[in-house]
């Protein structure tokens, strides 16, 4: 196995630069980094990563910090899987890993992040399912490590984040009910401080007002973020003395619980009472009637993600040059069969 050395004299060029290559920095030319690239692979070049990393004080990979918990992490669906591919298909371009730092459903996010963050296991960060009130974003930064956030935080700083259109899909799924004639309109949110729960609710408070629907606190129900706490919501409405006649789902799993729960009591979703759900996910779209609900690009979001990180990292400002990014993003609807006109 060759080291640098040789491949700089094969190449002719100087060490640094073969160095700067191999490390995907933007001030080496497309030309040259080809070059390196396949000299290196022809001579079995391996770089020494935990050589490299002590020199430079760099590990070469970006962590997406996730929660494990059904309630926070986003449930048993594809969601992570699809943002990450997204962002290793930017991270790919420069040569950097995407490290996935899972924290327990029983640990304190914030000293795990510390003991991360310690450990300098990685270059800068991701983080998810964002709190009101985020101590991890305080760390962040105190300690100036690069970092955005996948949600908004009413936790002050000067940090990029991108987020789901929560409130607009709030809009858009009470204007889409109370156009069929729905004037009792619940909503399930999360039984969490997760931040999206609040976003949401503020949104379907606003759309109700602007339709002069009272809002009743007794139609907002708390629950797990999962397929249980979609059949405690149907629970808790068919068991109110004047039910809902429509319900909004934060979560797409939810509706599975949902629906169970409704054929338990012979009742019919879309006949009986309309539901939308915020997104599609694979397994809502084997619901009968089919789901009206949401969709986006996951694979979009991810490279999004990425690249409005590397775009608050100097080494990659100018390749990136968009400044912080703070983007919420846009959501599709998809019509189903789920959320029909009010029986007369």
């Amino acid at each position: 196995m060759k080291g640098i050395r040789q491949l700089a004299e094969r190449l002719n060029i100087s060490i640094g630069t073969v160095s700067r290559a191999l490390n995907g920095r933007p001030d080496v030319n497309d030309e040259t980094r080809r070059r390196v690239l396949e000299a290196a692979a022809e001579m079995g070049y391996v770089p020494n990563q935990s050589g490299r990393s002590l020199r430079q004080g760099t590990t070469n990979a970006v962590g997406f910090m996730i929660e494990s918990g059904f309630d926070v992490a986003g449930n048993p669906d594809n969601f992570f899987l699809g943002v990450f591919d997204g962002v290793q298909t930017v991270l790919s371009r420069h040569h950097l890993d995407l490290v996935v730092l899972p924290c327990a459903t029983d640990e304190d996010p914030t000293q795990y992040l510390q003991r991360m963050v310690t450990r300098r296991l990685v270059d800068a960060l991701i983080i998810s399912a964002t709190h009101r009130t985020d101590r991890r974003i305080e760390l962040l930064n105190k300690t100036h490590i690069p970092f955005i956030a996948l949600g908004r935080s009413a936790t002050p700083g000067n940090h990029p984040w991108l987020d789901l259109d929560f409130e607009g899909v709030a809009n858009r799924a009470i204007d889409r009910l109370v156009a069929k004639g729905h004037r009792r309109i619940a909503v399930g949110v999360p039984s969490n401080d997760i931040n999206l729960g609040f976003v949401f609710l503020d949104g379907y408070k606003a759309a109700l007002a602007r339709h002069g629907i009272a809002f009743e606190p007794n139609l907002v129900i708390r629950a797990p973020s999962s397929e249980q706490g979609g059949y405690q919501t149907a629970h808790e409405l068919l068991t109110m003395p004047e039910p809902a006649t429509a319900v909004v789902l934060i979560y797409e799993l939810m509706a599975i619980g949902f629906y169970r729960r409704l054929n338990e009591s012979g009742l019919s979703p879309g006949r009986d009472i309309a539901v939308i759900a915020f997104r599609e996910s694979p397994l809502s779209r084997f619901l009968s009637p089919a789901l009206t609900c949401f969709r986006m690009s996951l694979r979009d979001l991810g490279i999004t993600l990425g690249e409005s990180l590397l775009a608050s990292m100097p080494a990659y400002a100018d390749i990136y040059p968009q400044g912080i990014v703070r983007r919420v993003w846009p959501m599709e609807l998809v019509e189903g069969g789920s959320d029909q006109a009010i029986k007369g």
